[in-house]
């Protein structure tokens, strides 16, 4: 049995995902597709809009084989690092093949633009370091690196100003770099950007934009028409039980006391927390109307939304850098859930696994999954219907 890989969040699982796990089949012959999908806590520092059993059983029912979970240390981190555990795992279960989503939708570019700046690694760190200096965001600065890079020396390298083609860049850099036997595919991300709102003449939307329609109308019949029909059910159960979807709005009372209950030299346990963050983040805490009110008061240009969003995750879940700098690659294949074509495939693979599978968590002890069950933990306290799913009483999902 072949298996391609695909790194996911599924937040939620939609119409293009679909697209996603068809195209991946069909432009490498796989018959089996494993997801490699972020819990509870996800790359932008938010909640989940749904736990991942939910987003799993989405999965499962349109086309996934076997979904992974990619530990919280990873899930939450940057780009690089994120790719680094996801292509990790892929490559420990077996998998041949991982495709990913791009805007530009051609694999060469992200082989070119790898090579330049693999040729010219001192090069490129050098300037990261020079405009970090100029008080720009780590981010911005690694953009205007790799344009100087392009100048210095020009060929057709791809756009990483891109959100997918950001993320295809790290995958393919952390496969070479694990020197793992995995190649890669991309596919053209098709319909609605990344960031783009939902466009009600076509069947194609970003999660972003589903999100933002979940949240503002306050319907599910708005975004009915780009999503598949279980997922609409299963968003569908989910409302009915929780009143809400989970989002940063919603926990925004438990963040907040969770800031406040620590002193300014507390929050400087919690991941990149420096510069004097924390000051303001306990100032604007106290009076902030809003998480959105909130985030407008602490933002600057070395602070980005998303840089914030992440600190205010490791401060919700109480997990601080030293946890999360004493685990730099994955130690476990944490089984979420699997098809009967999955489960045929663990048969036949496991004992070729580099990395213990793990389907009960009562029986295994490991200080990374024990960052995955604190998160879960958390993440169950802020939603307003206390109906404890947790990772010691739910079974992998089985289809």
């Amino acid at each position: 049995m072949q298996a391609v890989g695909v790194v996911v969040e599924y937040n939620p699982f939609h119409n293009g995902h679909a697209y996603h796990v068809q195209q991946a089949k069909k432009l490498t012959g796989a018959n089996i597709v494993i997801a490699v999908m972020s819990g509870q806590f996800l790359q932008r520092g938010e909640p989940a809009l749904v736990d991942k059993w939910s987003r799993t059983k989405m999965a499962l029912a349109s086309g996934v084989d076997l979904v992974i979970e990619l530990p919280y240390v990873f899930s939450t981190a940057h780009a690089k690092q994120f790719a680094y555990g996801a292509i990790s795992l892929l490559h420990a279960v077996g998998c041949k093949t991982f495709a990913f989503g791009s805007e530009d939708g051609r694999l060469q570019p992200f082989l070119d633009s790898f090579a330049l700046i693999d040729r010219n690694r001192a090069l490129y760190d050098a300037l990261i370091k020079e405009y970090i200096a100029t008080g720009i965001s780590y981010p911005k600065a690694l953009q205007q690196a790799y344009t100087t890079l392009q100048q210095q020396f020009p060929g057709a390298y791809i756009d990483l100003a891109k959100p997918n083609n950001i993320l295809g860049f790290h995958y393919i850099e952390a496969a070479y770099s694990l020197n793992a036997e995995i190649q890669p595919v991309t596919i053209t991300r098709i319909g609605a950007g990344y960031h783009d709102a939902i466009d009600e003449q076509s069947q194609i939307a970003s999660a972003t934009g589903i999100r933002q329609a979940l949240f503002h109308k306050q319907t599910l019949q708005h975004v009915a028409q780009f999503v598949p029909s279980t997922t609409y059910q299963l968003l569908e159960e989910w409302q009915q039980t929780y009143k809400a979807f989970a989002s940063w709005h919603a926990f925004w009372p438990f963040l907040r006391f969770a800031i406040l209950r620590h002193t300014p030299e507390q929050l400087t346990m919690f991941p990149d927390v420096a510069e004097g963050i924390e000051h303001a983040l306990i100032k604007h805490a106290k009076n902030a109307r809003s998480f959105d009110d909130f985030m407008e008061k602490i933002k600057s240009k070395r602070y980005t939304w998303t840089r914030l969003q992440r600190i205010l995750t490791h401060i919700y879940t109480g997990i601080t850098k030293e946890q999360l700098h004493a685990h730099v690659t994955p130690s476990y294949i944490r089984l979420l859930g699997m098809t009967e074509n999955g489960q045929r495939y663990l048969s036949i693979h496991k004992k070729h696994m580099t990395l213990p599978l793990i389907s009960r968590v009562a029986a295994v002890q490991n200080t990374m999954l024990a960052l995955d069950i604190q998160a879960t933990t958390m993440y169950q306290q802020g939603l307003p219907c206390q109906t404890i799913h947790d990772d010691y009483n739910v079974p992998p999902i089985r289809k």
